[in-house]
């Protein structure tokens, strides 16, 4: 005998909210999009014609080579040091206990559940107050502060779960600490160090607050190009700005993509059974 399942009202009330918030979203991007490509879209339902024009107009108008550029040289160094940092700094918290250690934790996780605009105006001031503000180095340096915490947030289940009895197996043998970390240890810890470094280069591409702070007029990545180009005097086409925001839309969903290809969300809260020593 089959029972049938019958959803309670509230059931269809959070359903239907859902659906007409994701509908509403669905709407704002495609209006994006279409605009992007249309001609003379006023007072009908959809433009008179298409064309491709504005993506070459937002092209050169916004000068986007060179901001994708630094863009892209900024997630770079960003994830690139965060992982040097942030590597080491996860394996002590996942094998050495002392004092203070969920202290510490918790302040790793202040930068990242705060808005970045509360510690970023005065991270920009200091910045500025040493003349590194309004440069490709204040950038990154800013967008290092919620990235390495990160890092070592999500590479410390990474690193709980590999058996630390490998390790001292291989120091019995003989191998030096920088052999153990080198030839053991690397090579388990590949996908946790990419999928820690594809969510810091989504993390960077979006972060708006930090990078608006310290960005110089050749140091400003998509995002505050972006808003530049939407709040800067003068008259710009609105399919311009459109066809702009569209390749940052695409951007970062290429982004996400990749990042959910890699990422396991299971192993960013695994945590494995302390090993009594």
């Amino acid at each position: 005998m089959r029972r049938r399942i019958v959803a309670s009202p509230g059931a269809w009330v959070v359903w239907g909210l859902v659906a007409v918030f994701f509908a509403g979203l669905a709407g704002v991007i495609g209006s994006v999009v279409v605009n992007s490509f249309g001609v003379r879209w006023f007072d009908t339902w959809l433009p008179e014609s298409y064309t491709t024009q504005w993506y070459g107009q937002a092209w050169t108008d916004f000068t986007l080579l060179p901001v994708l550029t630094v863009t892209l040289l900024v997630c770079l160094l960003v994830a690139g040091i965060s992982v040097l940092v942030g590597v080491p700094a996860a394996y002590v918290l996942a094998r050495r206990k002392f004092p203070g250690g969920r202290l510490l934790h918790l302040l790793f996780l202040l930068p990242i559940l705060m808005p970045p605009i509360t510690y970023g105006i005065p991270l920009a001031t200091v910045l500025y107050k040493y003349g590194l503000a309004g440069h490709l180095s204040g950038v990154v340096l800013a967008n290092l502060v919620p990235s390495v915490p990160f890092v070592i947030l999500t590479m410390t289940p990474f690193i709980e779960q590999i058996d630390p009895t490998i390790e001292r197996a291989a120091r019995m043998c003989g191998a030096r600490t920088r052999h153990v970390f080198g030839r053991i240890l690397a090579p388990l810890l590949v996908p946790g160090i990419l999928a820690a470094s594809i969510l810091v280069v989504v993390r960077t591409v979006g972060m708006f607050e930090l990078t608006f702070l310290t960005a110089g007029p050749d140091s400003q990545t998509l995002v505050v190009a972006l808003f530049y180009s939407m709040s800067a005097a003068g008259i710009r086409a609105q399919q311009s700005v459109d066809a702009m925001a569209v390749i940052y839309c695409v951007m970062m969903l290429v982004l996400l993509v990749v990042a959910l290809r890699f990422v396991n969300p299971t192993q960013l809260v695994a945590r494995v059974k302390e090993d009594p020593e």
